[in-house]
């Protein structure tokens, strides 16, 4: 018999929304949630909300989690973290592949045995959360995993909203049969969010919100960070040497570079990774395909080969082009529970990383950064969009991508792609620059030497980006958004504004579905 199990992920409280609104570029969207509370908080009293997903670490709804729940919290609204397991890893297995699916990719077709386990797994995780649940709690399920069971608990009266944050804007037969697959889940909550309304299903009318994510700027990732801290993290990491004055300690777990042979070792060998000195491209993301990570290693490459013809009678660009580093870093793949693909990825890319000639593994690094500690996790990360001289998000889908919302909050010259999240966060030639086809090297090499030129343009490109996360992508717009959903669902007040409704963006909608 399949069990389900629920798990309490505990959140500390790292700032208050008075330290946020002592910080004077911070102070204005502080206000405006504050004033946002003061409306759905009495509608919201007595209720508590739980947030349910598949994983506590690896991933943007993991990231953004705790900053979530806190912020609700303080402002009146008592939320908790949960996270779903199952003792039978075909059901992972099953809800990567309509991942896979509702990002267009993979076989459309579903068996009647994976429907089996994930309805088993889905009564399972179900039947706990009656237990655990109140009649005034309100229940926000994210994405397809916890779906089928928060589904169960709609239709038995519990308020219920689910949470997708991924999705494609366009249709074939994977979206189709992935979309068709979860409707008679979906179709039972009270409300629906979504990241972009390109990503709603047509099947759903006016019970959907959108609610771009959001990054927390005092968070570990995203906070500022002196020279002097940038080295001592990367020291700390094991992704530089320690030198004899270093003022805190090397972390317990540390990160691991692929080396020549195929194995994995410290990142100081067979050399330093000179992030501090050398000009370097950077992605940080999960090891899954629909990152892009095969397009943006051959279109790395291909610069690299084409070094003498791009930068004749341009001695600093050659010279710029010769130092260039290309850093790929992802999670500890066992680390990451409800990615079974990630061991298989990575492999590809070891393989393809063994194949190049030595001169050209020198210049490319791939980094598993430790899962351990969350903490020490998003140091790691800040400390190496730090050091980029470019971020790469090279997805061939994505949902979102706060990897390409941090870069740009930093102020970092950022290469995205057509990819609709990336879309909604990046403006061609304004916040950043976009890659047409992430799968196609010449196009890959093509942006990146472009970026890399910039001179002149490069201050008001990246004025423009941070610009843009402090008006649309801060954590703070993301939960006065949120304030508005529970209030409509509750029977609350409705709130128009910044949560766009269906109704008023059909246009951007695709007409197959």
């Amino acid at each position: 018999m399949s069990k389900g199990h629920i798990e309490r992920v505990p959140v500390e409280s790292a700032y208050t929304l008075h330290e946020y609104a002592r910080s004077a570029h911070l102070s204005g969207p502080v206000h405006d949630l504050r004033q946002e509370a003061q409306t759905a908080a009495p509608v919201l009293k007595g209720r508590r909300v739980i947030m349910l997903n598949s994983t506590a670490r690896g991933g943007g709804v993991a990231e953004m989690m705790p900053r979530l729940v806190c912020m609700l919290t303080e402002l009146g609204v008592p939320t908790e973290w949960w996270t779903m397991g199952a003792d039978e890893p075909a059901f992972f297995e099953f809800t990567k592949k309509i991942h896979n699916m509702i990002h267009g990719s993979g076989s459309p077709e579903i068996s009647a045995e994976a429907r089996d386990t994930y309805d088993r797994v889905s009564r399972s995780v179900a039947n706990v959360l009656r237990r655990e649940l109140s009649p005034d709690d309100i229940l926000v399920v994210h994405d397809p995993q916890p779906a089928g069971a928060g589904a169960e608990l709609a239709a038995a009266g519990q308020a219920a909203v689910w949470r997708c944050h991924i999705g494609l804007d366009e249709d074939n037969e994977q979206t189709d049969a992935a979309w068709g697959f979860l409707e008679p889940y979906i179709t039972g909550y009270q409300h629906c969010v979504f990241t972009a309304v390109e990503y709603v299903p047509r099947y759903l009318s006016s019970t959907i919100s959108i609610i771009p994510p959001g990054i927390d700027p005092f968070s570990h990732k995203n906070r500022d960070l002196s020279v002097q801290e940038i080295i001592g993290i990367l020291c700390n990491g094991g992704l530089a040497s320690s030198p004899p004055l270093t003022v805190t300690p090397a972390f317990e777990h540390q990160a691991k570079r692929l080396q020549p042979d195929g194995t994995w070792g410290p990142p100081t060998s067979p050399e330093e990774l000179d992030l501090i000195h050398r000009p370097v491209v950077t992605q940080v993301s999960r090891w899954d395909r629909l990152k892009g990570w095969s397009g943006l290693l051959n279109g790395f490459v291909r610069l690299k080969r084409e070094l003498a013809e791009r930068t004749r009678n341009d001695a600093r660009h050659h010279r710029r082009l010769q130092l260039l580093r290309l850093v790929l870093a992802g999670p500890e793949p066992e680390a990451v529970q409800d990615d079974p693909e990630a061991q298989e990825v990575l492999q590809e890319l070891t393989e393809a990383y063994v194949a190049l000639e030595p001169e050209l593994q020198k210049d490319v690094a791939f980094i598993s950064l430790p899962m351990a500690s969350r903490k020490y996790n998003a140091l790691l990360v800040n400390a190496l969009q730090r050091c980029s001289s470019v971020v790469v998000q090279n997805s061939l889908r994505e949902g979102f991508g706060l990897t390409a919302t941090e870069a740009m909050w930093k102020r970092l010259r950022v290469v995205g792609t057509q990819a609709c999240g990336l879309r909604q966060q990046i403006r061609d030639g304004i916040d950043g620059r976009l890659v047409d086809n992430p799968e196609d090297p010449a196009n890959v090499a093509e942006v990146l030497d472009q970026v890399l030129r910039m001179s002149r343009e490069r201050t008001p490109m990246v004025t423009c980006a941070q610009r843009r996360v402090y008006d649309e992508f801060l954590v703070f717009r993301q939960v006065s958004r949120w304030l508005r959903v529970l209030t409509r669902v509750v029977g609350g007040p409705g709130h128009p504004s910044s949560v766009r409704e269906p109704e008023a963006s059909t246009a951007a909608r695709r007409s197959t579905r």
